[in-house]
Formats: C-alpha cells, structure tokens, sequence
C-alpha cells in the first residue's frame, strides 16, 4: 500500500516538474496534480531558481480573438483535438504533448511564440465549456477559434482576411502574414 502511494507521488512530481519546465503558472500546478501548494511552491523554485509568479491567471476569452493570437490559438486547439480525437491522451497529458507539438511547429516555422503554456491551458478550459468553440472557415476550410456565441455560418478567418494592422512588428508585414498562412493552415486543415 505504502509503495503504491510512494509511486503515485513521484508521478504526480514528475509531472508536475514537466509543467514548470513548460511555463505553467502554480494555479495550473495545483489543478493538475494532487500535490499540496507548499510542495508546488518548493518544487517550482527548485526547477525554476525563482519563487513562482503571484496574481490571478490569464482569464479573459476575447485574448484569444485578436488576430495574431487566434491564429496561435486555432493552430494549438486543432493539434490538441487530433491528439485526442485519435489517441489515448487525455486531460493534462493532451495538453503538454499538445503544446510541445505547438512549440515545435512554431519553432520548424520560424515563428515568434505567442501562446503560454497557461494560456493553452485555459483555452482548453474555455473550450471544453463552451465559451469558444472551433468553426471551418468558409474561404479556406481551416478550423478557427470563435466565441461560441458568434455567428459561424459565414466565418471567414483572420488568414483569409487579414485585418490592416495585422503584423505590424520589426518583420514586413507580408512576410509575417506568408509565414503564418502557410503555417497556420497547414495545421488546421487536419
């Protein structure tokens, strides 16, 4: 009994390590593991250097609307739905290996990282509650990130229609847009 017990918490360590080495905040430690919030706070300081951040997470649905960020959003929820829809990977688990996925897309595309670890977590949540949910665009066919709420007959997503101040970095904005579209609508066609 006392072995089994022993087990389980290393796992739930393990895992826990994993998510601090990924960026999660401590309120996505304590939600997914059954490790108590002193034991989070010690072992993230041990993985990290550093006490963990304090303040709330990042809660607002309409972050993940903004033009750049829904693409980075509707690229992470589309891998995140293959990855359950045609394996066994469940829960956090689908989540991590979701956004590693996520991470080395953006990093084979030359891509600037938008989506946090707790972000991707959140969307998730946002997600599975039906706050936002998925609709094919109608010009491209590609899976995008909506309010569930909206109209989603006639969606036509942010590849397809760019807005006029999208990509307005350091990068020309064409190529911001050509690297994203080919990027992006590779992964959400699945």
């Amino acid at each position: 009994m006392k072995d089994k017990s022993i087990l389980s918490e290393g796992r739930q360590i393990q895992l826990a390590t994993e998510l601090v080495r990924l960026g999660a905040r401590l309120q996505v430690l304590e939600a997914s593991t059954s490790l108590s919030r002193e034991r989070l706070v010690k072992l993230y300081k041990e993985v990290k250097g550093a006490s963990p951040p304090k303040g709330m997470l990042p809660y607002s649905e309409d972050w993940f609307t903004g033009w750049q960020p829904n693409m980075h959003a509707s690229l992470f929820i589309n891998i995140h739905s293959y990855i359950t829809r045609y394996t066994k990977v469940r829960d956090i688990d689908a989540v991590i290996k979701s956004y590693q996925l996520y991470l080395e897309h953006i990093e084979v595309n030359c891509l600037q990282r938008i989506l946090s670890f707790t972000r991707a977590w959140m969307l998730v949540r946002f997600v599975e509650s039906k706050v936002l949910s998925v609709t094919p665009c109608v010009k491209c066919s590609g899976n995008f990130l909506v309010h569930s709420l909206d109209i989603k007959s006639n969606h036509v997503c942010g590849l397809c229609h760019v807005p006029s101040r999208a990509g307005k970095t350091k990068r020309p904005v064409q190529e911001v847009v050509e690297v994203q579209e080919v990027a992006v609508k590779e992964a959400c066609a699945m």
